[in-house]
């Protein structure tokens, strides 16, 4: 598998003046009106049955900065705002092309606060940073340098609703390349018990990173109800104190998962997981704060992203299998596995750990489909004898 520089994102804490705050904070307020004023322009020509383009939003914002009332989008840089316009385009792309619903306004309070800077309005120079309508460089933390003799094609900065200040720099980065090929490969089994259990037989447990700031997020959450929304000033910094427990639980979340995932990576060839729709299980009101903090949606897609940098493979089971319920020495199925059963022992004698059981299944039934194409399941008999090829396959409990 040949990979060729890859773009990556490093992202970093910066402490801004106050003038650069203000002026940033005036940047994504224009960001956001641009972005709506030309998502209403679209919508209005979508109900009359045509289509506007970016060329066409681009010649708007023109006229739009010569109006009186909108004459302060001439205030700050025009590249954030011409950037608002393409990611526009990138939703609507996405839209007609049915892999996305219609693009939806965006809010004050609740949308991201960000905005985007193309080379020809920054300049990266000796370590620093300095972006167009700002005279000073930016005071970022450099937790870890940019790779050497690099410099960002793009610039985003950002605002969480903790307060912080981020600035994201995309780069290429020669320095990530395939790694030598193995012959390892793992089942890996996830779950809320264990955040993962593979089929070595190793188990990584589920840190809770919600659970262990449940109680602090709670008194949070409650102060700030108590808070009149007319109260300014106490309201925002309740509101802040909400944002920061939710940033912190994030951000340990996150640490862990970029943790295993890139270990994973790195040990095995070929990684094997679940199909799951975490999507529906999350529905599940008794589960679904527990599913959201395990994160198995993120897990997944920092696999996969890693796994294509550093030529690995990873391959994603039908989520029908039911890897819990079929034995990984003998192939039989057995006819129920409630989930309290943890562990079980098979017509055969053998004994299985429920969840190392359904890793090993899954890494056996990945490996096929490597071996014989998508789809193809090892051959399993049920308790009768008769061939599981023949039946329909049973649900896997989860």
């Amino acid at each position: 598998m040949t990979v060729g520089h890859v773009k990556r994102a490093f992202k970093y804490r910066f402490h801004p003046t106050d003038a650069q705050a203000a002026e940033l904070s005036r940047t994504f307020g224009c960001v956001r009106k641009v972005y709506n004023l030309a998502l209403e322009a679209r919508t209005w020509s979508w109900a009359r049955q045509e289509r506007v383009n970016y060329n066409q939003t681009s010649a708007m914002l023109t006229v739009w900065k010569k109006t009186e009332e909108l004459a302060y989008l001439s205030e700050v840089s025009s590249v954030p705002l011409q950037q608002a316009l393409r990611h526009l385009q990138v939703a609507f792309t996405h839209f007609f092309g049915k892999r996305a619903k219609y693009p939806r306004f965006k809010s004050r309070k609740k949308s991201r606060r960000s905005a985007e800077y193309t080379t020809s309005a920054f300049r990266y120079r000796d370590g620093k940073l300095t972006l167009a309508k700002l005279s000073e460089p930016l005071d970022i933390v450099w937790s870890r340098a940019l790779p050497e003799g690099v410099s960002p094609s793009t610039v985003t900065v950002s605002q969480d609703a903790a307060g912080r200040w981020f600035v994201s720099m995309l780069c290429d980065d020669p320095s990530v390349k395939p790694l030598p090929v193995t012959d390892a490969a793992v089942g890996i089994d996830v779950g809320l018990n264990h955040l993962l259990t593979l089929s070595t037989g190793e188990k990584i447990a589920n840190p809770r990173h919600e659970r262990r700031d449940r109680a602090a997020l709670a008194k949070a959450q409650s102060r700030l109800s108590k808070k009149a929304k007319g109260d300014g000033a106490n309201r925002a910094k309740a509101r802040r104190k909400v944002a920061k427990i939710h940033a912190r639980i994030t951000d340990r979340r996150r640490d862990n998962l970029h943790k295993l995932t890139t270990r994973l990576v790195r040990e095995n060839q070929t990684l094997v997981i679940e199909d799951l729709t975490v999507r529906n299980m999350v529905k599940n009101r008794s589960l679904a704060r527990a599913i959201s903090d395990a994160a198995w949606s993120e897990f997944r897609s920092m696999l996969e992203y890693k796994a294509q940098w550093y030529g690995r493979e990873v391959i994603a089971v039908d989520r029908w299998f039911p890897s819990s319920k079929l034995c990984s020495n003998c192939g039989t199925l057995a006819e129920r596995m409630p989930l309290n059963v943890r562990e079980w022992t098979c017509d055969c004698g053998a004994t299985h750990d429920r969840d190392v059981n359904a890793a090993k299944n899954l890494l056996a039934a990945g490996l096929a489909v490597t071996a014989c194409g998508a789809g193809v399941r090892p051959q399993r008999r049920t308790p009768g004898g008769q061939s599981a090829a023949k039946q329909e396959t049973p649900r896997r409990e989860p």
